[in-house]
């Protein structure tokens, strides 16, 4: 069996909270792997915890801040060359279709749904993503982070405009509808 690294992130796209970098090398096969968007919470709490028990994994996370400071492309490159400084293998394959520049790696659309270490990674990150920002939740409940995990829903931009950011918001993700939104 070759020696397969599968990279994805989650919280890429979010106004708030890490962006979660996962790569994974699984012992063996797991049933129900998926891209981690078309499986339940439920059951990608399950998933997580074989992943975990079957796999040698990391996780990168990149905070709001050094987001704001080096933007997203840097440190998704930073993770993956931290993902595949850790974990040693004969391939690494990216969910997507861009290496960010980093050499030695494959890229393929829709691989977290294709390929069962990406779709492993995929739920480590996802997991990995929601438990950190349900815990800001409890930190910050006014942004109320569990209805929408940091996205730019409507609620959200409401929140936004009716408290300003805290300390888990990318400032440096603009939206029309916060334009005139003090920072």
């Amino acid at each position: 069996m070759e020696n397969l690294c599968g990279i994805d992130e989650a919280g890429r796209g979010p106004l708030a909270g890490d962006l979660v970098m996962a790569g994974c090398i699984l012992h063996q096969n797991i049933d129900g792997l998926n891209d981690s968007k078309k499986i339940s919470a439920k059951k990608r709490d399950i998933l997580y915890e074989l992943i975990i028990l079957n796999s040698d994994f990391h996780v990168f996370k990149a905070k709001p801040q050094e987001i704001d400071k080096e933007g997203i492309a840097q440190c998704l490159k930073r993770g993956l060359i931290e993902i595949m400084d850790s974990l040693k293998c004969e391939r690494y394959l990216f969910d997507g279709n861009t290496t960010f520049g980093v050499g030695g790696l494959e890229t393929m659309i829709k691989a977290d749904g294709k390929i069962s270490e990406v779709s492993a990674a995929s739920i480590i990150a996802k997991v990995t993503h929601d438990r950190d920002i349900l815990e800001e939740a409890k930190k910050y409940p006014e942004y109320q982070f569990e209805k929408h995990k940091g996205y730019g829903t409507k609620l959200h931009v409401e929140m936004i405009k009716k408290y300003g950011y805290c300390k888990i918001h990318r400032r440096s993700y603009k939206l029309k509808a916060l334009a005139a939104t003090l920072f």
